[in-house]
């Protein structure tokens, strides 16, 4: 009953929005503008997912319900932190202001009460079939690709939006391989909610590359600035790196958006300044990535776990201080956070020299109800003894958050000087650090298996 309430009032708040477009004077409401009539489409959608789930309980668990409704309510947080971002909210406040949000909460919290420990160890969901595993691990994936883009003309298509387009094209649900030949490709890429199981190959992280420019300065919200944008459930990548190349002067500038649930990024790269990498919902696996940032630069919504990844933090702009994470959890009923698992954090080339000019920080809380782990982690000397940041000097969410460490090693990793916040924790129990890892934080053995990737389930 709640979930329908949220529906109701949440398709009444789409007709607001649709008619608020006619008062679209200036660049910044329109694009806030346009970014929140997508986003209310992804919460009707993801209510609606919802709602079929739990009137057919065989296709929904609990935790399904649980990841559908955060997303649901993340994508009205990015509305408005869009409207924010670009000084519109007066504009775009109307349309928020009608308790889609509190009645998601509503439902989050019921929901949440419901939640039982779940054994993923037998069987797979129904969308898994015997021809998809170890898929990504196969050196000939790209020879059974449905459709090749090449810059030289060689492949069927030039352009990756092109190849995606003709995958909205194609009959039935199966899986959709697209091979991108080595190339820079400058172009901004979008994977819409309605097209499922795509996958992207590259001939490796080096050679293959999405490149684009959008920014916060250049106009654009940090959502709308992402230079590669995926909704779409069940997205997989491999051997690619999205590049945003705005600079450290421009603020914002997203080099990959992901909320596709049940996707997997395996050996890719994602290279930027502040917020690189925008996370925004639902469950997300990262195994094997380059990931290159300055400030907040991997932040969002999502339950996502980065293993064996390697975290490079580059050099900012004067006076600026280096933040890897902003985790957005907004509501304690939530099954959100990142976790970062037996990764590398170390400085870039261009911040080695000068690493002793500049403060760096596992991770500030975005959100009420921040959530961050690091398990097994090597922390190199740039991370400041403190290890966390305050949300722009003030004591947002310390009671709140929930930062952890769990047996980290390197000259970063030493906990004795750490923040001393409710919130903040130096886990000594497995059992605690346990909850966090691919088996239990994303459900990891329902679905991982189906795309091959090579993962850990546990500590």
């Amino acid at each position: 009953m709640t979930v329908q309430a949220a529906m109701e009032r949440a398709l009444h708040a789409k007709v607001h929005a649709k008619q608020l477009g006619q008062r679209c004077g200036s660049k910044r409401k329109k694009a806030v503008w346009t970014d929140c009539l997508k986003l209310f489409d992804d919460t009707i959608f993801q209510l609606n997912r919802t709602l079929q789930g739990l009137q057919n309980n065989a296709s929904c668990s609990d935790f399904d319900a649980q990841t559908w409704l955060s997303a649901s309510l993340t994508s009205l947080e990015i509305c408005r932190a869009g409207s924010v971002e670009l000084n519109v909210s007066s504009f775009i406040l109307p349309i928020l202001s009608n308790n889609v949000s509190d009645l998601i909460s509503n439902s989050l919290a019921i929901n949440g009460v419901l939640m039982q420990e779940q054994d993923y160890k037998d069987g797979f969901p129904t969308w898994v079939s015997d021809g998809e595993r170890k898929l990504l691990q196969s050196p000939s994936v790209a020879s059974r690709a449905n459709v090749v883009v090449a810059k030289d003309g060689s492949g069927n298509f030039r352009s990756i939006q092109a190849a995606v387009n003709a995958a909205a094209k194609r009959t039935g649900n199966g899986r959709f391989i697209i091979y991108v030949k080595r190339g820079v490709y400058r172009e901004n890429i979008e994977i819409p909610s309605n097209l499922n199981r795509i996958m992207l190959v590259g001939d490796g992280l080096r050679y293959t590359i999405i490149t684009g420019s959008r920014s916060v300065g250049g106009g654009f919200t940090t959502y709308s600035s992402a230079t590669f944008g995926v909704d779409g459930v069940g997205f997989i990548a491999r051997g690619i790196t999205f590049r945003n190349t705005a600079g450290p002067q421009y603020a914002q500038a997203v080099a990959l958006r992901s909320a596709s649930d049940l996707s997997v990024f395996y050996a890719c790269g994602f290279e930027g300044y502040q917020d690189t990498l925008f996370v925004v919902a639902q469950r997300q696996f990262f195994k094997s990535c380059y990931i290159y940032g300055t400030i907040d630069f991997i932040f969002g919504n999502a339950a996502v776990v980065f293993q064996n990844c390697n975290i490079y933090v580059r050099k900012p702009l004067d006076g600026q201080d280096n933040v890897i994470t902003a985790q957005g959890r907004a509501d304690p009923f939530q099954n959100t956070g990142i976790s970062i698992h037996n990764c590398r954090v170390m400085a870039a080339p261009d911040l080695r020299p000068v690493v002793s000019s500049f403060q760096t920080y596992l991770g500030r809380p975005w959100q009420q109800y921040s959530r961050t782990v690091f398990l097994k982690t090597y922390l190199d000397s740039l991370v400041n003894p403190a290890g966390w940041s305050a949300w722009e000097n003030s004591d947002f969410a310390f009671d709140t958050l929930y930062y952890g460490e769990y047996m980290n090693s390197g000259p970063g990793s030493f906990t004795g000087n750490r923040v001393k916040w409710p919130g903040y924790r130096v886990m000594t129990s497995a059992n605690e650090a346990l909850q966090f890892t691919v088996g239990s934080f994303i459900a990891g053995r329902a679905w991982l298996p189906s795309t091959g990737v090579p993962f850990t389930a546990g500590l």
